[in-house]
């Protein structure tokens, strides 16, 4: 029995997985038909393929890494040739520093890690997975290798996107539509919220967004741009011959067992088209208020200020900062039977089951204040208003709150109490924005810690102090945590997102200093002393129960 066969037959024994009689037979029949234990004994079900694996981890010492449940880096991943990958059953997987980790079907093979290191040209960190999971990666990154290599090979030069004629059958080349389909459906596992494919002077850089933060997955052949770009202009619906302006246009794709809709944009940069494509989640609209985050208290007002008949509600932050999700599951809870609930947006990314959904349309005149001068005419009850643009559509939205109708929207402005000056400053007569707002919630994004791998922060007094704890009512007791980053987080400490709202509610008093053109700085001052939490503070408070870090705060507040 080879020192392989015996670590495996001992670890099955120590670990209670096989009798010993199981032993004996097992290793008998596994000679028998040439193979050896660890293969035997999965293929005949008699030990869990994973739970194997894991036990072998544990006894020599490495950890287990199970590629299906994270975000495998291809970056990291195809630095290592396939043949060399599939020779040794192991796969780089993530980047930590200047190191690489990689993750292996076979401990046991002392020869791994030397050749790795030389091929890849760094140290590396060996962990140990299944090799159903490595094989499963292998031939996705084979997919999108075997796409570019295939299109390249078939041309010389690029494809000129100003020849109609090439531009379509560059799209329709068979390893372009694979390429595409690839980065599609990986983006939509790895659940990112947006692709990035941006040209540069020798190649094109592919980048997925994942929780807020962009991440480089590859980078290929600029050869593959005109074809690529041409593709998903014919996918979305847009002019493939029109390459100096920008254009917008959607996508719906059937895979994974349901749909997968995309937002597409493309704009011309100095090195050709650069495409963005928003994954539209449609989970997100479902979404209740009390999966994004909102601290009890806040929670508890923001539901009193909606859950009135009539009135402005003004959810606002900068691009990216979840208003739009938290308005949708706003609608979810005052979407029944007895509302008439219409929305304007531009665009509609999420479809909702009994909201009547409007999308602006410039070009036929369709703008929001047209739109909601229409919902007037439509007996209403909720109204919701993507986006509050201009003076025009201020005005109605206000007068409509005022006349017995719930309207909610979003604006930019940094805080809640900005958002008063903001309307004012627009041209909205002061008395008005008093009287018809109702509450404005400000908010950001901040990354959830990592469940598996956050470890313990231990600040110091002085750094408490300059962040505004004691401020914002926190005990130094409190057990904080940092990320640290594991397989299960592809390194980055951190999985998932969670909101850190500030809410002021419009009281009598503030309605009054909006009368009297009081400024924001004194509106804040108001509304801090009546109860309002500003973001930092809920940031902090975020940080206190564990669920996110001080760093991560920092980074999304002022």
């Amino acid at each position: 029995m080879t020192e392989e066969q015996a670590g495996v037959a001992a670890v099955l024994i120590e670990e209670g997985l096989l009798t010993y009689d199981q032993l004996y037979s097992a290793a008998d029949a596994a000679e028998m038909a040439g193979q050896t234990l660890s293969k035997y004994v999965v293929a005949e079900d008699l030990v869990d393929e994973k739970t194997l694996i894991r036990v072998i981890a544990k006894h020599m010492g490495y950890d287990f890494v199970e590629l299906d449940e994270i975000t495998v880096d291809p970056a990291a991943a195809m630095l290592l040739p396939e043949p060399l990958a599939r020779k040794h059953q192991a796969i780089p997987y993530a980047f930590d520093g200047d190191r690489l980790l990689v993750a292996t079907a076979n401990p046991y093979d002392i020869l791994a890690k030397d050749d790795i290191q030389a091929a890849t040209g760094r140290s590396i960190e060996l962990h140990v997975s299944t090799k159903g999971e490595i094989d499963a990666v292998l031939k996705t990154l084979g997919n999108l290798e075997d796409a570019v290599s295939d299109f390249v090979s078939g041309h010389d030069d690029d494809v000129d996107v100003a020849d109609l004629a090439a531009a379509q059958a560059a799209s329709e080349d068979a390893p372009i539509v694979k390429f595409v389909n690839q980065v599609i459906l990986k983006a939509a596992g790895d659940g990112a919220s947006d692709i990035h494919i941006e040209p540069g002077d020798r190649d094109v850089r592919v980048r997925y967004r994942i929780d807020g933060v962009l991440h480089e997955v590859m980078r290929t052949s600029r050869k593959l741009l005109s074809g690529v770009v041409s593709r998903l202009k014919i996918m979305a619906e847009l002019d493939i011959a029109e390459r100096r302006r920008p254009q917008d246009g959607r996508i719906s794709i059937r895979a994974q067992g349901g749909t997968i809709d995309l937002r597409v944009s493309t704009l011309p940069t100095i090195y050709g088209e650069k495409v963005v494509m928003r994954i539209l989640d449609n989970t997100t609209a479902m979404l209740d208020l009390s999966d994004l985050g909102f601290h009890m208290d806040n929670l508890t007002r923001y539901e009193e200020s909606f859950k009135k008949p009539y009135g402005t509600i003004l959810v606002c932050g900068p691009t990216g900062s979840g208003k739009s999700t938290t308005l949708y599951a706003t609608l979810n809870v005052l979407n029944d039977t007895e509302r008439n609930i219409v929305t304007v947006e531009d665009p509609v990314e999420y479809r909702l089951a009994g909201v009547n959904q409007v999308q602006v349309n410039k070009k036929a005149g369709l703008t929001f204040a047209n739109a909601l001068r229409s919902f007037l005419r439509q007996d209403p009850d909720v109204m919701l208003v993507g986006e509050i643009r201009d003076l025009e559509t201020a005005n109605i939205a206000i007068e409509s709150a005022l006349t017995g109708h719930l309207v909610l929207s979003t604006i930019h402005t940094n805080t809640a109490p900005a958002a008063v000056s903001r309307l004012i400053e627009m041209g909205v007569e002061p008395f008005l924005v008093g009287s018809a707002v109702d509450g404005i919630l400000a908010q950001r994004l901040a990354r959830r810690l990592c469940t598996k791998c956050k470890v313990v922060h231990e600040p110091s007094q002085d750094a408490l102090d300059r962040v505004g704890w004691s401020d914002a009512g926190l005990d130094r007791s409190m057990t904080l945590y940092e990320a640290k980053g594991c397989s299960a987080c592809a390194g980055t400490g951190y999985k998932g997102r969670l909101a850190v709202h500030e809410l002021m509610t419009v009281t009598e008093e503030i309605e009054r200093m909006v009368v009297d053109h009081a400024t924001t700085e004194s509106l804040t001052r108001m509304a801090l002393e009546q109860g309002m939490v500003p973001l930092r503070h809920d940031g902090l408070r975020k940080v206190a129960s564990g669920q996110t870090s001080l760093e991560e705060v920092l980074r999304v507040t002022v």
